[in-house]
């Protein structure tokens, strides 16, 4: 069984028990880590998400550190202008731990059985809004609508 994640950008075939190096992750050694963001799940019959699967891929920081170091040179001929610069890119190992598995959901449910979801758009939840006499501020960015939607019921 394997799957296809995306995290920091690039997508990573992974297995368990595979150690991936990720762009840096705010977490700490040792502590548990999930990726929600499921491409292709793979055991036995192939899942492809659109754009993502509802499933979870958890895994362990195994340490932070830095990359080899990438040798940044500029200069303009016959010009007496070099600059020389160097970068290591910070990292982050990840051990996979587990595959599949659901992603937890974020959705609220009203009484009559109405659903409020991240994939509605801004007007929907606007509209969901009054018709259960939540207050909101119209002005607000769709994740504060949300938030405030999930805070009422």
């Amino acid at each position: 069984m394997y799957a296809v994640i995306e995290a920091g950008g690039k997508q990573y075939r992974v297995q368990e028990g595979d150690v991936i190096t990720v762009e840096k992750i705010k977490a700490e050694v040792g502590e548990a880590v999930t990726f929600n963001t499921l491409l292709i799940s793979a055991e036995g019959e192939v899942k492809v998400g659109a754009p993502y699967l509802n499933e979870v891929v958890t895994g362990t920081v195994v340490e932070h550190g830095k990359g080899e170091k990438v040798i940044i040179f500029k200069y303009k001929a016959k010009k007496d202008y070099r600059k020389k610069q160097g970068h290591r890119q910070p990292y982050t190992m990840v051990k996979i731990e587990a595959l599949g598995g659901a992603a937890p959901k974020k959705e609220a449910e009203v009484a009559e059985g109405k659903k409020v979801s991240a994939s509605m758009k801004k007007d929907e939840l606007i509209a969901f809004a009054k018709e259960n006499n939540i207050e909101i501020d119209e002005k607000a960015t769709k994740a504060v609508i949300i938030e405030a939607i999930e805070a009422a019921l």
